[in-house]
């Protein structure tokens, strides 16, 4: 905030106004329109009469960009010395583009939530291999981490302590969660960066438009767009342990003024931080589209496969102060492999000028298997027969194993957006989705055989999930504010049935429903900065194992979570600042407590209450033309008022005698630091030379909810550097060559981890695991635009 004070007080001596009137070509007024100054630091709409205003603009050349749906995306150059108005005419749109209908479903000032944006551009430059999580790593409350160590392969990400199974992921408006699990794993999406036109993040609930289950964060992606112009882009990445990217990139351009193709090829390959931590995948995008004078067709497929040796097991602790690299694993074909491929066809027609229909239909199969080798399992598991060798009776085998899914999930997602009056705009939309699982183990090898072969299924059971929503937004605004409500119903329905591994029968079915109402408010101070609060409802289903290991009598319930945020925006052609509050209350948040269910198996149980009360602040300042400093903190208490722990109890021979209960007060959310900030700063020498530099800090993390700092991840930072040339040569639109440098210290750190323990002979035993990140390590890009 103070320096956001200081841009003010520098450079408030040169500041002027700038203002205008928006018409279309009979020199009516326009209403509404979207006004915006050098891409977001000035932004306002027009009034009743088409007319806007910028104050305090500082002297200096300046984009001025206008878009109205049913109308051409215009921009002009504009030269500020002094007070200056212009009149501006909008053309009617030959054609409905992609960049309005994006609009309509993401998140904006007059929502009344907590948003960042990521456009093209800044997603190129961190498209060099690295899962998506990577691409907000610097972002307040974002904490990362990767399974092998250097952001390829396995990666997740935590946002206000809220892990995968609770960041709610679209693409293309369609869900990416997986059903079951609930979590995204964007290995099976190799490169998908490189095909990514625009994200949305958004902290906390959300609206109901970024998708369903949104319950602590979310992610809209875009990967549509319309590029008029032909493109064929190369893009090649090396770096250490042995990692490369190669991808082509290509387009048509706007063929006969309608068609449009783009693809992409791509492949990534590393050899891994963590011993024998390879991946190896390869991925496809082809994308094709018809643009009429109002109404789109897209047809996508985003492909991918993944071959990844296991490491996700963690470095017991033990271990860790020696080996950072150690992998338990060691036989050769310990992997994981999978392929998923999404179909999506996307139709969108400008009905009138004031209303917009837009449907999405999906279909995405996946398959694949992970591959291990298990020592002394017993016989009964498997179902054998017990063998005689001699005078000894053989119960036990060593074997290989492969652990199968086989899925499909399909659906459709709709919504109509319709700007009644000038004041008042309606969206409704809904979605349903039925996702269709077969989980199955196969076995590949045994030392004794029994009276198996190769291929029995030991196991199978398959499920079956529904998933529905209705939503109505409704936003009212006025030049100096803007109110929000967004009503949603949504609807589960589960049933998985079949035999478990272990010979476990499973038997279950749920039906759920949720009402999830929130309400926004935004005042708009000027046209540079704005307050705004929100108070918003979410409801989470269980997830597959939560259903798996519960019975009808044990069962988890939903949980539920209440988030207020409130916050303020300012922006500016040298700083832009934004700074917000949020409470999150839980109630049943599911939470491992190592209790034991009717049957003795360990299960995730409500937690009554619990929440999340926090501060972020974020803000972005240039110095001059050359220099520029960005940094952002989250500071934040993460709670559970009363929290049971279950430690099972064993007598000195390790024969189990019962659980034993050990109550606490006002503990911390497991994996929730209190405290995350980055800072960074950027270096142009040259118009075609830049060094960047960023640092990042995470403090303590607990890996249970007993905050015992002898089971926690001790804080860490690390800093990154790029370096990055880019200019046209030759015949090329456009070459980069850019040096990753990152973890430049060497920083020896974790980023996540698990624990679990018991109590034996009345000593506590705990056994923590750790996910330790590459020391220092690189990446040289160059990308080559045609």
């Amino acid at each position: 905030m103070c320096m956001g004070m200081l841009s003010s007080m520098l450079w408030a001596q040169d500041a002027f106004t700038l203002q205008g009137i928006v018409t279309d070509q009979n020199l009516d007024p326009l209403f509404g329109a979207h006004i915006q100054l050098n891409e977001g630091e000035y932004v306002t709409s027009t009034d009743l009469d088409g007319k806007f205003s910028f104050s305090n603009v500082n002297k200096g050349n300046y984009q001025l960009k206008v878009s109205y749906i049913g109308y051409e995306t215009q921009a002009w150059e504009v030269k500020i010395e002094g007070d200056q108005s212009m009149n501006l005419q909008l053309k009617e749109a030959n054609i409905l583009t992609d960049e309005i209908l994006v609009s309509a479903l993401r998140a904006d000032e007059s929502t009344g939530t907590t948003y960042e944006n990521v456009d093209r551009e800044e997603v190129e430059r961190s498209a060099v291999g690295r899962e998506l999580p990577y691409l907000f790593q610097m972002m307040p409350s974002v904490v990362v981490t990767s399974d092998a160590g250097q952001g390829i392969g396995h990666t997740s990400m935590r946002i206000r302590g809220s892990d995968a199974t609770r960041i709610n992921a679209t693409i293309n408006g369609i869900p990416y969660n997986d059903a079951e699990s609930q979590g995204t794993f964007w290995v099976n999406m190799p490169d998908f960066m490189s095909s990514v036109e625009s994200v949305q993040v958004q902290r906390g609930v959300g609206t109901s438009t970024n998708g369903g289950g949104a319950f602590g964060a979310s992610l809209n992606v875009n990967t549509n767009a319309l590029n008029i112009d032909p493109y064929v882009h190369l893009n090649n990445s090396a770096g250490s342990f042995g990692s490369f990217k190669n991808t082509v990139r290509l387009g048509s351009g706007l063929i006969k003024d309608q068609f449009v193709l783009d693809a992409r090829l791509s492949r990534v390959k590393s050899d891994g931080f963590i011993d024998r931590g390879f991946s190896d995948m390869k991925s496809l995008y082809l994308s094709g589209g018809w643009y009429g004078n109002d109404k789109i067709l897209r047809f996508n497929i985003i492909s991918g496969s993944q071959k990844t040796y296991q490491s996700w097991n963690g470095i017991p602790e033990d271990i860790l102060a020696t080996n950072r690299t150690y992998n338990a694993f060691t036989y050769e074909d310990q992997t994981d492999n999978y392929r998923q491929t999404h179909f999506q066809l996307h139709w969108s027609q400008q009905l009138r000028h004031d209303w917009n229909w837009s449907i999405s239909l999906n279909y995405t199969p996946g398959a694949g298997y992970y591959e291990e080798y298990k020592e002394e399992e017993d016989f009964e598991e498997y179902g054998l027969t017990p063998i005689r060798v001699g005078d000894q009776e053989i119960r036990t085998t060593d074997l290989v194993r492969q652990l199968h899914l086989d899925n499909h999930f399909y659906g459709f997602t709709t919504h109509t957006n319709w700007d009644a009056t000038d004041r008042l705009g309606f969206t409704l939309g809904g979605a349903f989705f039925r996702y269709t699982g077969d989980h199955f183990g196969e076995l590949r090898w045994a030392r004794y055989a029994s009276d198996s072969f190769i291929g029995d299924h030991f196991y199978f059971n398959d499920a079956i999930k529904d998933d529905g929503n209705v939503y109505l937004k409704t936003v009212w605004r006025t030049p100096k504010n803007s109110v929000y409500l967004d009503l949603q119903t949504r609807f589960i329905y589960y049933d998985l049935k079949g035999m478990d591994r272990g010979g476990a029968m499973l038997d279950m079915e749920d039906h759920m429903f949720f009402f999830n109402p929130k309400v926004g408010y935004t005042h708009y101070l000027s046209d540079r900065s704005q307050f705004y609060a929100s108070l918003a409802k979410a409801s989470r289903e269980p997830n597959r194992s939560d259903y798996k290991e519960s019975t009808e009598e044990s069962r988890p319930k939903p949980e539920e979570l209440y988030n207020l945020e409130a916050g303020y925006r300012m922006g500016g052609s040298r700083n832009r600042f934004s700074g917000n509050l949020y409470y999150m209350y839980y109630h049943n948040q599911l939470v491992m407590t190592g209790m034991l269910n009717d049957v003795g198996k360990k299960t995730r149980s409500n937690v009554k209450n619990s929440y999340r009360i926090g501060v972020e602040l974020a803000d972005e300042y240039l110095i001059s033309e050359k220099w520029s400093l960005n940094a952002n903190l989250a500071v934040s208490a993460n709670k559970i008022p009363e929290y049971t722990e279950y430690m099972d109890v064993y007598d000195a021979d390790f024969v189990f005698q019962r659980q034993e209960k050990i109550v606490y007060e006002n503990t911390d959310i497991a994996l929730s630091p209190a405290v995350v900030g980055g800072v960074g700063f950027s270096f142009s020498p040259l118009k075609a030379l830049s060094l960047e530099w960023e640092s990042k800090y995470v403090s303590r993390q607990y890996l249970d909810n007993t905050s015992s700092k002898n089971r926690s991840i001790d804080p860490f930072s690390f800093s990154n550097v790029r370096l990055m040339y880019e200019k046209p040569l030759f015949s090329t639109e456009n070459v980069t060559l850019a040096l990753d440098l990152n973890n430049i210290f060497g920083a020896k750190y974790e980023a996540d981890g698990y624990t679990f323990g018991q109590i034996v002979d009345g000593i506590r035993e705990d056994y923590n695991y750790y996910y330790p990140q590459a020391g220092f390590n690189f990446m040289v890009s160059l990308n080559v635009r045609l």
